[in-house]
């Protein structure tokens, strides 16, 4: 399956909370194939379902050469204090800003096969964890940034030629 095109900001699936997959069929093994064919392009951390149009709890991650992906993921715990660390989104190109992430993160959820799986992390895995499963519940990393951050932000994207 090819990658499938990035939704961008302003896109309302973007903001819209997510549904559980209830059942896996082969629509949702075929949203698992594009999900992971769409993070593996260089550069690539984590696609979330939204991203592709598909209002679905999933995600696929690619951190360090390890590529997977995750059904009904839930933070289940994070630790450490929150740290600011810059951080961009497929869905908003060309910007990065400092985003408040704690520096450890594990969530919950199944495989295709329906087993319980855990993922966990610190450093660009905390990160992603946070940042993916925040896509689900129609949260964009723009929408934790501090006041004067998020202004700016959001003057970048309204400049912006992709806007």
């Amino acid at each position: 399956m090819p990658e499938r095109p990035i939704r961008l900001f302003g896109d309302p699936v973007l903001k819209t909370i997510s549904a559980p997959v209830e059942q896996v069929d082969d629509g949702v093994r075929a949203l698992v194939d594009d999900l992971l064919d769409s993070v593996r392009i260089p550069g690539r951390a984590g696609v979330a379902a939204a991203q592709i149009g598909v209002n679905v709890r999933a995600f696929s991650y690619n951190i360090e050469g390890e590529v997977g992906y995750i059904l009904n993921p839930v933070i289940v715990e994070v630790s450490g204090e929150p740290e600011l660390v810059d951080e961009g989104c497929l869905s908003v190109p060309g910007l990065w800003h400092p985003t408040p992430r704690h520096p450890f993160a594990r969530v919950r959820g199944i495989d295709l096969d329906g087993n319980e799986i855990e993922l966990e992390g610190t450093g660009l895995m905390a990160q992603a964890l946070q940042h993916e499963t925040d896509h689900l519940d129609g949260i964009l990393y723009l929408d934790r940034l501090e006041k004067p951050q998020r202004r700016l932000a959001m003057k970048q994207v309204r400049e912006s030629d992709w806007f």
